[in-house]
């Protein structure tokens, strides 16, 4: 089974969209782009998530900072790799802002300021790495960090992060899978008040 890897381009936006909406509940019902967007429908959720893969302000969610993975022309899997400097939190607002949500919340302010992690800007993050049902076990998320990594090394950086939910233990077990080594935990009331999560995991690997 050949797995192939490439960019994705702004027509993969519906791809995306599934598989951040997929990343962010981790497993739950509700996630954080459930409480932004404020939708009733996964429809309408994964219609904002769409616009917010293509919009000006290069947000961590823009399609231009995803891989994706195929198998025989179907789409499989996605790793999203961004910069902390760029890729701010401020972009992120300033993305959500450009969308013009009908019945979004800001709630999700007050948990970035009180749960996030002060992120070495010289390292490169890592986020939303999934893939669809069927498919696991087969390589593909591998695959995709291995080209992730390799394209890491060509530009520079030798560590790279991630954040995982505390208790999300599949994702955190395939990171440390991976080579990542846990750095800290931080426990955080207000998210565990919205998503039933203590905090977060930061993770971390050296290459």
């Amino acid at each position: 089974m050949s797995i192939k890897i490439r960019k994705a381009l702004s027509e993969d936006a519906p791809f995306l969209a599934l598989m951040i909406l997929q990343s962010s509940r981790a497993e739950k019902k509700y996630g954080m782009f459930d409480l932004i967007f404020a939708t009733k429908k996964d429809e309408e959720t994964l219609r904002y998530i769409e616009k917010l893969t293509t919009t000006n302000a290069k947000n961590q969610c823009h399609y231009t900072n995803f891989l994706i993975a195929e198998i025989d022309g179907e789409k499989v899997g996605s790793l999203c790799t961004y910069e902390p400097r760029i890729a701010t939190r401020e972009t992120f607002v300033e993305a959500i802002e450009e969308i013009e949500r009908d019945n979004g919340s800001n709630e999700y302010l007050e948990i970035l300021e009180a749960c996030d992690f002060e992120l070495n800007k010289r390292t490169l993050i890592f986020d939303f790495m999934e893939e669809i049902e069927g498919f696991i076990d087969v390589g593909v998320l591998k695959a995709l960090m291995q080209k992730s990594l390799l394209t890491a090394r060509l530009k520079g950086y030798r560590i790279a992060q991630a954040m995982v939910e505390i208790g999300s233990l599949e994702t955190l077990l395939y990171y440390k899978k991976l080579g990542f080594r846990e750095v800290r935990q931080k426990e955080c009331e207000i998210y565990k008040e919205k998503f039933g999560r203590a905090g977060l995991v930061l993770l971390a690997i050296e290459f």
